[in-house]
């Protein structure tokens, strides 16, 4: 028997809601249409898929209740003058995402209205304008994606009339946008907040309303202005955190809770029961008047991150050489090691890598080490290796992330000459560097108040 003439016996179609009874138990849920043969896929009322092979299926009862499952019809907000208004300017990702019950897939959605029909509560939090700014799957963003975002942005701040705008976004590459945004624009009068969804809207588990609705609270209750991420604080629906956009980073694939702020302490939480927002810092960003709000939104192409590791070769350091990249992000080992000493013979090849990086840098290209031990911050005085990249011009990263270096190292190539540009490589532009971090840091929560 196949899938096909199981459904058949039983008088049942993909997209119908049944029961089903197994030799393990009964399930009820909406059938997913599937090209096996040998299995019926549910997905379940708390939103999970289940696999059952036919061979364990003992009845199926269609039940009264069913319905098609397809793209619910668009919901225009009305204007409530009592309220303020946000921007929503949408790219996609898993938070503008559902399931196609027609092929079980789940598939972004870049309407910009399905995603406030989606989220109806937030009409009782402010209006909204919804703006398409193009179809961007996170991992496929490059940096040519990200001045069409800023631009989008400051053409809404200059139309005025918002309190402030949230960038619905995946969240492979989030952080990465997010500290482009925070380099390219210069004292924004308003919140930016990028807000993610590690699960999809389909699913009983999704965080998307949390992350999304938390954002909207601190938009319209707080005077924080520049750019944030929002996302769940724990795997709980109990409190969602804004996170710095230059010490944030993505340290799980799957879990709801996982960005977390690194070598740095969340902004604010919001708790979703109360709508209570509480500053966990001892101060935030606020609009400058005294300031003038700038947008600079180049990016140097040619600009990479190499990790180091045992066994490295130069031909892997001369290659960003040969092709004339003009920025290298190393992401070394500690306290910003890389693989250059020779202790003995079998560590001889370690020459040629000092040699080949030696190159890279007269070549014109700016070299930045950073730690791929995400915690702490880069020390190159300490150790033999550190020393020596230094003395040939090796920039030291401090406490950056890889990927804030590396997208600060881009747009600094892209604005300004080589020279300034290394100079202001050390420079705390936009949160990116402390000069000192602290004990309480090294904290996967990241909420001890510093």
């Amino acid at each position: 028997m196949t899938t096909e003439t199981l459904l058949k016996k039983f008088g049942c179609k993909p997209e119908e809601v049944v029961k089903l009874k197994t030799k393990n138990g009964e399930f009820e849920g909406t059938i997913i249409p599937t090209e096996s043969k040998t299995a019926l896929t549910l997905k379940l009322k708390n939103g999970y898929n289940v696999g059952i092979g036919i061979g364990e299926i003992v009845a199926m009862e269609k039940l009264n209740e069913h319905k098609k499952l397809g793209k619910p019809k668009a919901k225009e907000l009305a204007f409530n003058p009592a309220l303020p208004t946000i921007s929503i300017l949408q790219i996609g990702g898993t938070i503008s995402s559902r399931v196609n019950y027609k092929t079980g897939i789940v598939e972004t959605s870049f309407d910009p209205k399905d995603l406030i029909t989606m989220y109806p509560e937030l009409e009782q939090t402010a209006n909204f304008n919804s703006k398409l700014v193009g179809q961007m799957y996170s991992e496929d963003m490059r940096f040519d994606h990200y001045p069409i975002i800023a631009k989008a942005i400051e053409e809404e701040i200059k139309k005025g009339g918002i309190r402030g705008i949230i960038l619905p976004h995946g969240t492979d590459t989030m952080g990465f946008t997010a500290a482009a945004l925070s380099f390219m624009l210069e004292n924004p009068p308003i919140p930016i907040i990028l807000v993610g969804s590690q699960r999809s809207t389909d699913r009983g588990s999704s965080d998307a309303a949390l992350n999304l609705l938390s954002a909207a609270e601190f938009i319209t209750k707080t005077d924080f202005t520049g750019i944030g991420i929002c996302m769940h604080e724990s795997s709980e629906d109990k409190n969602c955190v804004i996170l710095p956009a230059t010490k944030t980073r993505k340290l799980h694939t799957s879990r709801r809770d996982a960005f977390k702020a690194v070598n740095e302490t969340p902004i604010a939480r919001i708790n979703h029961a109360t709508k209570e927002i509480t500053f966990l810092k001892k101060s935030h960003q606020k609009f400058d008047a005294a300031k003038k709000f700038l947008a600079k939104t180049k990016m140097e192409p040619k600009v990479a991150i190499i990790k180091c590791h045992p066994n490295m070769f130069p031909e892997q350091f001369d290659f960003y050489r040969k092709q004339k990249y003009k920025g290298l992000v190393i992401e070394g080992t500690g306290l910003g090691q890389a693989p250059i000493g020779v202790p003995n013979k079998e560590a001889k090849m370690n020459e040629k890598n000092f040699l080949a990086i030696q190159k890279l840098v007269k070549s014109g290209c700016i070299a930045v080490m950073a730690s791929q031990c995400i915690f702490g911050a880069v020390q190159m005085n300490v150790y033999n290796n550190a020393i020596s990249l230094k003395k040939i011009g090796v920039i030291p990263g401090k406490d950056m992330l890889p990927e804030t270096a590396f997208i600060k190292l881009a747009w600094l190539l892209g604005n300004y000459p080589k020279e300034k540009a290394a100079e202001m490589m050390q420079q705390n532009l936009r949160g990116e560097i402390n000069e000192r971090t602290q004990m309480n840091n090294f904290n996967l929560s990241g909420l001890e108040q510093k």
